[in-house]
């Protein structure tokens, strides 16, 4: 199969080291809320992923990929996931949240209505809702920085 070479716009954790250094500790904050609130690890990656496909982020998409298999998250619900609305492989709360995702990512489209953050409340506390507007958050900065400047190769990323 050929493949295509898909060259980097700009080394951004060498230009912008401090900015980078950064945003890795906000990333690791995040990371410490949803520990603390018990987010469930695989929907973590699924969030990640769901925003990843919406912002085209294709580094990010491979990671969170590979992380999500790594923790035991099934092909077909990754597989699923763009389409997650039209299959029975997601639970109420799992879709409260992509849906949710969705519309965090999306706000520019059409901000965040009432019904996204009401659907959450059946499903999460308030900590919990927190700590998922914290991941959204995470995932879209980093997919801002990956798609923006092409600084980390798609296929580059390993688990070790």
């Amino acid at each position: 199969m050929e493949t295509t070479t898909i060259a980097p716009r700009l080394d951004f954790d060498t230009h912008a080291a401090t900015f980078s250094k950064a945003l890795s500790h906000l990333d690791h904050a995040a990371t410490k809320q949803l520990d603390a609130v018990d987010f469930d690890r695989r929907l973590r990656e699924l969030v990640r992923i769901r925003a990843s496909q919406l912002n085209g982020c294709a580094y990010c998409i491979d990671m969170h990929t590979k992380d999500a298999r790594a923790i035991g998250e099934t092909e077909q619900r990754i597989y699923a996931l763009p389409a997650w609305r039209e299959t029975p492989f997601f639970t109420e709360a799992e879709r409260a949240a992509l849906a949710f995702t969705e519309s965090v990512t999306l706000m520019a489209e059409s901000h965040v209505p009432d019904a996204a953050y009401d659907v959450l409340t059946p499903h999460y506390s308030p900590e919990e809702i927190a700590a998922l507007v914290s991941l959204i958050i995470m995932i879209n900065a980093w997919n801002a920085v990956g798609v923006s400047t092409r600084a980390w190769e798609p296929g580059s990323y390993s688990l070790d």
